[in-house]
């Protein structure tokens, strides 16, 4: 059954990516209540590596403009994931509630929010109203896996068929 999340996210040519495993020791989201935390999501691709183009420093190995390419396709790994975590029902989500940007930057780089704009807007644009979030963006001097852009999310609400429901977590191995 395709719900109107989706159905809005074909309107509007959305394909999400297959959600990457954690490489570390974490999982990729925890329930904490009736709330969804997402860990960090980088612009990778169905395989799970950091797009080549968006590796490295912005300001130094990067343009803002790259910064902002890799935005959309960082965020879209975030709702790949918190469609996973709810049993790939995106409308069990009843609102975003907050996305933090990561950029990895050159020292003095005041852009942030410019960078991770491209990422909220997706979510908007697929959600409406109840994809209106609150947000920081914050420069740092080092990513994992050299991503100039890391997302992380919380606060999404799910609804299950009985009410607020969590869903099991997969058991992740580090790779």
């Amino acid at each position: 059954m395709v719900g109107p999340i989706d159905e809005r996210s074909e309107e509007l040519r959305i394909t999400l990516p297959e959600p990457s495993p954690a490489f570390a020791t974490h999982v990729p989201w925890r329930f904490g209540g009736n709330s969804v935390c997402i860990s960090g999501q980088g612009p990778q691709t169905n395989g799970g590596k950091v797009v080549e183009k968006f590796r490295g420093k912005i300001g130094s190995d990067l343009t803002l403009e790259q910064g902002q390419e890799a935005a959309p396709l960082t965020t879209l790994n975030v709702i790949a994931q918190l469609k996973d975590a709810c049993g790939g029902d995106l409308d069990r989500v009843r609102q975003c509630v907050q996305i933090s940007g990561l950029v990895d930057c050159v020292d003095g780089f005041t852009e942030t929010p410019s960078v991770v704009n491209g990422g909220s807007d997706v979510i908007v644009e697929a959600d409406g109203e109840a994809g209106q979030h609150a947000r920081s963006a914050v420069g740092s001097q080092a990513l994992p896996a050299a991503a100039g852009l890391v997302r992380q999310a919380g606060g999404g609400c799910a609804r299950g068929p009985n009410g607020l429901t969590r869903w099991p977590q997969k058991k992740v191995l580090s790779r």
